[in-house]
């Protein structure tokens, strides 16, 4: 697993910054994802992928101990779908 704080060393190392202009700089990202998803906004990142929200209708499930129905809540879901590039990196 890669934490929010190794991707900005990272960052930090690559492009001769503090690690704290790092964090800062990825945490702003992070948020403006958050921000346009909030508002139901895509948001695209060439080269990434795309985050975009969906809406999941109200339904009915069943509590697995039990087997008793339950009413499951409508809800909303931040998916990411990503680009070609990533997706050939991840198979090739």
């Amino acid at each position: 697993m890669t934490t929010t704080t190794e991707i900005s060393d990272k960052i930090a190392t690559e492009q001769n910054l503090t690690k704290a202009q790092a964090k800062a700089t990825v945490e702003s990202v992070f948020k403006q994802v958050t921000d346009a998803a909030r508002s139901g906004a895509e948001t695209s990142i060439p080269g990434f992928g795309k985050f975009k929200v969906k809406d999941t209708p109200a339904r009915e499930g069943r509590n697995p101990s039990t087997g008793a129905t339950i009413k499951i809540a409508a809800s909303r879901k931040l998916t990411f779908a990503p680009a070609k590039a990533v997706k050939d990196a991840l198979n090739g």
